[in-house]
């Protein structure tokens, strides 16, 4: 039987993601210890894993040794980063993780990250290549202009919608500017709101693109979502993936309005609601095991349509030695 191991980074509550992978490999007849990293050893994930490993935390001098330490000694074929502080430190040091050790990093260039991660540079390159966004506010516009309320502020670096508002008035957008790093502001768009699964192979191929209508999120994480085959979104977004070039799992948020498409942000790593997508038989993870057994992939949209997701919280309660008690 083939064996792949999977570690995944920061896996903090992603236990959706590692039992994603698990199936993946049951389907496949494929032997694969799922190794759940972090640097917190009450991270849920970690108890859903195979095997978990305590990592130092990403600013660590020692952290990419330490992944490599742990690849070796596992026999990992697989790196999966889950979180966005990983991405460019992971994208800069690809080919030295992978030099030494026997695993692949799923991590596109380091252009394409800077891309992603600097919200004022995906600006800059949606607006270069002709996609819609909506309008970004200069310091002078913001003070020197009547503005049209409601506008939309973020930080230029942000995730998990830490710090992103929905602006009502003037006295609103003087006070976020002043709490908030380096802010972000633009025009607030009303329309439907949708998260997009991307899955490309690791020459940049795309192979699913995956439209999910947000229905109801919490703290920037979806709760319910529903799989809409939008004609208009797919192609739209594979012209965006030809152009940008990422690898592996991406997720990209936008709005579609009774006019245009308008893009958020994208994210190149697994998002939280990536199982959603796998489930309706976009399926990144046994994507990704094909991948690595030397398999060709073709674009396909061999998923179900208007299917419906609610997710929710669980919880499991761990004795003084960290072992779970199972009721």
């Amino acid at each position: 039987m083939i064996e792949i191991n999977v570690l995944i980074l920061s896996a903090g509550r992603r236990v959706e993601l590692i039992q994603c992978f698990k199936k993946a490999a049951h389907k496949l007849n494929i032997k694969s210890n799922i190794i759940a990293a972090d640097c917190s050893d009450t991270a849920p994930a970690l108890y859903f894993s195979d095997k978990s490993v305590k990592l130092p935390r990403i600013d660590d001098k020692n952290y990419i040794n330490c992944i490599i330490s742990v690849c070796n000694q596992e026999n990992i074929a697989l790196i999966v980063p889950t979180i966005d502080t990983d991405l460019l430190l992971l994208s800069e040091n690809k080919e030295k993780i992978e030099e030494k050790s026997k695993a692949k990093v799923l991590i596109s260039n380091p252009q394409v990250i800077r891309i992603c991660r600097n919200k004022i540079w995906t600006q800059k390159f949606l607006e270069d290549n002709n996609f819609g966004v909506p309008k970004m506010y200069t310091d002078s516009e913001l003070e020197n202009q009547d503005l049209n309320y409601p506008l939309f502020i973020k930080p230029k670096s942000g995730s998990s919608s830490i710090n992103v508002f929905k602006v009502s008035n003037k006295n609103e957008l003087e006070l976020y500017r002043r709490i908030i790093c380096e802010p972000i502001v633009q025009d607030y768009i009303e329309g439907e709101e949708y998260t997009v699964d991307a899955f490309l192979d690791f020459n940049g191929n795309i192979i699913t693109i995956v439209p999910r209508l947000r229905i109801a999120v919490r703290s920037g994480e979806i709760l319910k979502g529903k799989i809409v085959k939008d004609r208009e979104i797919i192609n739209d977004v594979t012209r965006l993936l030809k152009i940008l070039k990422p690898i592996g799992h991406i997720t990209i948020q936008l709005k579609k309005t009774d006019k245009e498409i308008k893009y958020i942000e994208i994210n190149p790593r697994f998002g939280g609601g990536a199982p959603m997508s796998i489930q309706s038989g976009a399926d990144s993870c046994a994507n990704l095991y094909r991948l690595l057994m030397g398999e060709n992939l073709e674009y396909n949209e061999d998923y179900r349509d208007n299917i419906m997701f609610l997710r929710y919280d669980n919880s499991i309660c761990l004795d003084e030695n960290m072992e779970i008690i199972k009721w």
